[in-house]
């Protein structure tokens, strides 16, 4: 058994004594992992990935100093061609992305290609691993009334396991978490309350591993009246694991150590490095998901 196969049948005993073993992600000490971070809008820009005097963005910032700071690359870009080239060389993709990817946006940067969508999505299905961050349920949405469910959602919503509806004001949320055992949910505490532009989703994935749940009890904002949701979650798209959170608006949660962990967990899980019990649990922990109005 390699270092690499040690890691992936160890990683929950190791993770239960501390939230990451240094340089969990440098297993194969011939090999530095490498990670895709994509943050193309071709609907609403995120200052969080605004590229601002020629200054990479916080997330790009953040994601790279997780990546020095555990021992793998980040590679940024706004550029959909990537998709048509050569994904093997990355262990994970990870979106933060709005809009429908395949056209044009404001900024003029290439879009991804339909053929490009198709790679990604095949990539991710015979392994790849798939970190989705804040607005990337706001792309590629599925046809249909926006405050419905759908019976039929976009292939790229059916790999990402839900769908961005809309956000209310900012403000304070009580996130719970239900997936102790996942990494960096024991230092992120069994529930915070945090200010953060909250989404509201929809069309889940019924095979979803719920990791942290919205408890919108005192919300205010018509979009927030209704049973706790998924926030955060793991699943698996055939052969490749999908991670997603719904944190990542506002810079002070990108700087919030906590949610750092919660962000590098899931990438630590995408890229293979732990090994995590993902049975869905959406059912149980979120029985009226679904249900979008009380």
């Amino acid at each position: 058994m390699d270092r690499r196969d040690m890691l992936r049948t160890s990683g929950a005993a190791v993770l239960a004594a501390s939230a990451f073993p240094l340089h969990w992600v440098a297993a194969d000490e011939k090999k530095r992992q490498k990670v895709l971070y994509f943050t193309r809008s071709a609907g609403f820009e995120h200052d969080a990935v605004k590229i601002k005097d020629g200054k990479p963005s916080i997330s790009d910032r953040i994601l790279t100093e997780l990546g020095n700071r555990y021992g793998f690359e980040v590679v940024c870009t706004k550029d959909g061609r990537v998709f048509d080239g050569d994904l093997d060389q990355y262990d994970a993709i990870a979106f933060y992305t709005s809009g429908v990817l395949t056209e044009p946006d404001k900024a003029n940067t290439p879009p991804m290609s339909p053929e490009g969508k198709n790679r990604l999505l095949k990539a991710i299905s015979d392994g790849k691993g798939f970190v989705g961050l804040h607005a990337s349920t706001d792309s590629f949405h599925s046809k249909g009334p926006s405050n419905e469910n759908q019976t039929e959602v976009d292939p790229y919503i059916a790999m990402l396991g839900g769908e961005f509806i809309v956000h209310g004001a900012q403000q304070e949320a009580a996130i719970r978490a239900v997936s102790p055992e996942f990494p960096g949910v024991r230092d992120f505490g069994q529930v915070q309350k945090l200010n953060e532009e909250w989404y509201t989703l929809k069309n889940f994935a019924r095979d979803l591993h719920v990791i942290l749940v919205e408890d919108n009890e005192g919300m205010e904002g018509d979009c927030y009246q209704r049973p706790p949701f998924p926030a955060t979650w793991a699943r698996m798209h055939n052969k490749g694991c999908v991670f997603y959170t719904s944190f990542g608006h506002r810079d002070d949660i990108w700087t919030n150590a906590r949610v750092q962990g919660i962000i590098a967990g899931g990438l630590a899980w995408a890229m293979g490095n732990v090994t995590v019990d993902v049975t869905p649990n959406i059912d149980r922990v979120t029985p009226k998901a679904s249900q979008l109005r009380y």
